[in-house]
């Protein structure tokens, strides 16, 4: 069992910065392959993957966001981060860090990743 919980999310004018962040509270996949995702939901639009990054680092980062956020990782603290510049109206949503075993490819979808944390908040304005 994965257990994954988000901070870092908040109000901030458009052209400001946020880093989320996520721990996980067990690492049980820490020597098999395994993915981390951010997702997001905006308000009433349906959930969108963002970006994910490997077990071996390579990372995905949607369109709508290429150039401005960034995915990374730091698998000492078991932690995984969104840098996000640059923010928008347009990125106001709920964010949400996800975890699956096994690698993925592309765009990340949240039919394929079973653990999930509970959700930051992101508000542009």
């Amino acid at each position: 069992q994965v257990q994954l919980v988000e901070s870092g999310g908040g109000s901030v004018e458009a052209g400001g910065s946020l880093k989320l962040s996520c721990i996980a509270s067990t690492y049980p996949y820490r020597d098999n392959e395994y993915c981390m995702a951010w997702f997001r939901q905006p308000p009433g639009k349906d959930r969108e993957g963002v970006a994910r990054i490997s077990v071996y680092g390579r990372t995905f980062i949607d369109n709508s966001v290429k150039g401005r956020f960034t995915i990374s990782r730091d698998n000492t603290k078991n932690m995984l981060y969104l840098q996000m510049d640059s923010l928008k109206p347009e990125d106001t949503a709920m964010y949400y860090c996800a975890f699956r075993t096994g690698l993925y490819y592309g765009r990340p979808s949240g039919d394929y990743f079973p653990y999930w944390g509970q959700g930051t908040q992101v508000t542009v304005s």
